[in-house]
């Protein structure tokens, strides 16, 4: 066994020494450069089947590494909002305690509804979906009396639902009803729901799109008096939400996210449009408005802190009241959302502040105002892959050079590779975040570090293997190269660096 295990190590040591350790050099950076794209592998290409097994095999570190540098950009430079197009009404602790405890009933939203329609705002959307029917209707209740009480029955089943008296208050505002995909079925999923027809310029994008069979959404009757309806899902990657999608797929139907949907409203557009080509989706758009996106139809979305964002917030309460300020909700767009404590559905952003789920999609609205918005488009990665490549295959050629005075200082100076990687990555590094600041660009610079730094360290690797073998003693001439005068060396030979 332990010959076994010497002679393998031997193998190792002479494959990593061959050619001055290029072949292992370049073996090391095609490897990585391989796990990197795997770990964001385009859409529009087909996997292969080893590519999957070896990345289920494997961590995602370059995902994780990937993801974090774009958060740090983002915390070192958050979008600091310049207008203030949407208004939260939010439904919180203080209205929970002067109206009554969640779910409403429904003409009590209703009632909500109808407060803020009479400020005449663009657009409301609907934070909030209802699948089933609300027990606390007249008829509902009228079947719940015992039969001494048959009289009452017949009077509350005279009176409207409450499902009707909201219906009502949805058809007579500009109302858009929020729903959620499902990829599974439960006892309220249905596989359809209305709404306002999508229509693509291009390729078709349904093969590259976020794709669900089943959606969570309100009753039909409902459905069918508001003037829109709209995805409420975003995504979450290792429980942070970094990307919203503005358009995905119902079954082989096209649906609009909420924000996309609102500004559909407001508008009066009569569609949402999809700018698709051969890699996926390019773009959406409504009315004069062109949102670039990911080939999957996501935005990365450029998040303001919401310290700078709390004046949008308006409570339900005071607007049921009538004491809020009309300028809060004339010609806005207003959400009307839950963030009453043990309510609201709370989401962590890049900035790593935990915020109501409102808040994501009143930012994205906020974001397609502004028109500043974060891009990794498919080429971005190719120019990075192309960067990786190059530049490690100058390491490659130009490291071993012994007669050069780059590898004098590399074999002279004390972590002369370390000092040399970092001040590169350093480099790097600030140019990616300037890119970021000044053109919204989501360069990976975390991929670039990891792998010119494996490829440096190949080198440095194969030194340790070296000084861990060799018993003779050894010394480096004028030029840079190294002689060794032991075992293992005939006389002159170079040692393979």
């Amino acid at each position: 066994m332990k010959r076994y295990r010497d002679s393998l190590f031997t193998f190792i040591k002479n494959m990593m020494r061959a050619r001055k350790g290029r072949p292992w050099a370049l073996a090391v950076l095609l490897t990585f450069v391989l796990l990197d794209l795997c770990s964001e592998w385009p859409s529009n290409v087909p996997r292969p089947l080893f590519l999957n097994t070896l990345t289920d095999a494997l961590p995602d570190t370059f995902g994780s590494a990937r993801q974090l540098l774009f958060d740090h950009y983002q915390r070192r430079f958050p979008r600091i909002p310049t207008m203030q197009p949407v208004t939260i009404v939010e439904i919180d602790d203080k209205t929970l305690e002067s109206f009554g405890q969640w779910p409403w009933p429904r003409n009590r939203l209703a009632a909500l509804i109808d407060a803020i329609d009479a400020k005449k705002p663009l657009a409301i959307g609907i934070d909030v979906y209802m699948p089933e029917p609300d027990q606390t209707s007249p008829g509902k209740v009228a079947d719940d009396l015992p039969p001494s009480a048959a009289a009452l029955a017949t009077q509350l089943r005279a009176l409207p639902s409450h499902e009707r008296i909201l219906a009502t208050s949805l058809r007579a505002s500009p109302s858009i009803l929020g729903a959620a995909a499902f990829d599974h079925a439960t006892s309220t999923t249905s596989t359809d729901m209305l709404s306002a027809p999508v229509l693509v310029h291009g390729a078709d994008p349904l093969p590259s799109m976020h794709s669900f069979n089943y959606v969570l959404a309100s009753l039909p009757e409902l459905q069918g008096a508001a003037r829109g309806q709209a995805m409420l899902n975003v995504a979450q990657e290792q429980g942070t939400v970094r990307r919203i999608p503005l358009v995905m797929a119902l079954g082989d139907k096209l649906v609009p996210s909420l924000p996309i949907e609102v500004l559909r409203v407001a508008t009066g557009s009569p569609a949402v449009e999809v700018y698709a080509d051969a890699l996926g989706v390019r773009a959406v758009g409504v009315a004069d408005v062109q949102v670039p996106t990911q080939p999957d139809g996501d935005i990365w979305l450029h998040f303001a802190s919401i310290r700078s964002t709390e004046q949008r917030y308006v409570s339900a309460s005071d607007v049921l009241r009538g004491t809020v300020d009309a300028d809060r909700i004339h010609n806005k767009l207003i959400l009307v959302g839950l963030t009453g404590t043990g309510l609201t559905d709370m989401r962590t952003t890049a900035l790593g502040e935990l915020v109501p789920g409102i808040e994501i999609q009143a930012q994205v609205i906020e974001a397609i105002f502004e028109g500043r918005f974060l891009q990794r488009p498919p080429w971005l990665i190719w120019v990075e892959m192309g960067f990786i490549v190059a530049f490690g295959l100058l390491i490659i050629w130009y490291v071993p050079r012994g007669e050069t005075r780059f590898a004098v200082f590399m074999y002279t100076v004390p972590k002369a590779s370390a000092i040399i990687g970092l001040t590169l990555n350093l480099v790097t590094l600030s140019i990616c975040f300037m890119v970021f600041k000044y053109f919204g660009f989501l360069v990976d610079a975390a991929s670039i570090f990891i792998i010119l730094s494996a490829v440096m360290g190949s080198f440095f690797s194969i030194s340790l293997l070296d000084a861990s073998t060799q018993h003779g003693t050894h010394t480096v001439d004028a030029k840079g190269r190294e002689a060794f005068d032991g075992p293992g060396n005939a006389p002159g030979e170079e040692s393979a660096r």
